[in-house]
């Protein structure tokens, strides 16, 4: 779809703002999804939003964000059960093409949305596996590993560190998670190699992004983070490659959901020496 046709596909349609968060988080809470206020205004302040009304009622919302000139990242896209099947999916998804026109283009899309983003030309590129509990117990810690709780003086490195394993500039996603989030970072003879966050979000808390050079350095992040929430909602949602639901499942941490990753265009390409293996939270990526 040309920039032009998308425009044009996308007539009616709003910008989401703030005032409008409301009857967002009553259409994300009719389907069950597990947003909060606060995650909503997080999403909405960090990128974009369309909506769709009919009358006074918000019947359809749409966020996408922009990492650095080249990507961006789409979710929290909604129709309501009792307007679907009139084309509001897809005029969201005209104005997101539209608004990012120049950049291609990823999100994590259910079984119900891939027809629609299919038919916009989005291919699939791998799956995610959303896995969560209430923790039972704290998962043994890696004690070889070296995590610590990050300073100020890791951000460049950081930054650089998230870029080489997303194969995006994700920078204003960085700062705001830091914003918000507990953050450790695994340091190796004086280098930052690997990182993580967990922050409050949806039933309790979610961690993400991991990046690490390894699974095993993944997995003492992950067990670090997670051990100030036994007897708490802990959800984490880590991409196929990364080999970590079998580990997750053994330590109180089950497979919940499989959503798939598509991208109009070719898909980011990670550097070696970092990987992705757990994101923010499937819309922000």
């Amino acid at each position: 779809m040309s920039v032009s046709q998308a425009q044009a596909a996308s007539e009616g349609v709003i910008s989401l703002t703030s005032a409008h968060l409301e009857q967002a988080l009553a259409l994300s809470q009719v389907i069950n999804w597990p947003y909060r206020a606060e995650d909503w205004k997080f999403a909405l302040d960090l990128g974009h939003g369309f909506g769709v009304e009919a009358g006074d009622k918000l019947v359809g919302t749409a966020l996408w964000w922009p990492y650095g000139k080249d990507f961006a990242s789409a979710g929290m896209i909604i129709v309501s059960t009792d307007a679907q099947r009139q084309g509001i999916g897809g005029r969201l998804m005209a104005a997101m093409l539209a608004a990012a026109a120049g950049r291609r283009m990823i999100l994590n899309s259910t079984q119900e949305g891939r027809p629609l983003y299919t038919r916009l030309g989005f291919e699939p590129y791998g799956v995610m596996s959303q896995h969560q509990a209430v923790l039972a117990k704290v998962p043994a810690i890696d004690r070889t590993v070296r995590v610590r709780p990050v300073c100020p003086d890791d951000a460049h490195a950081l930054h650089n560190l998230d870029q080489r394993a997303s194969g995006m500039d994700r920078k204003n996603l960085l700062n705001a998670l830091f914003g918000v989030a507990d953050t450790v970072v695994v340091e190796r003879d004086g280098d930052v190699t690997g990182y993580g966050c967990v922050r409050r979000w949806g039933r309790g808390v979610v961690i993400g992004p991991v990046i690490a050079r390894d699974q095993a350095d993944a997995r003492a992040i992950i067990a670090t983070l997670a051990s100030a929430y036994e007897g708490g909602f802990v959800r984490i949602d880590v991409t196929g490659e990364s080999g970590l639901s079998p580990w997750l499942a053994e330590i109180g941490l089950p497979q919940t959901d499989q959503v798939i990753s598509m991208s109009l265009g070719k898909p980011p390409e990670p550097l070696p020496g970092a990987v992705l293996f757990a994101l923010s939270n499937q819309s922000l990526g």
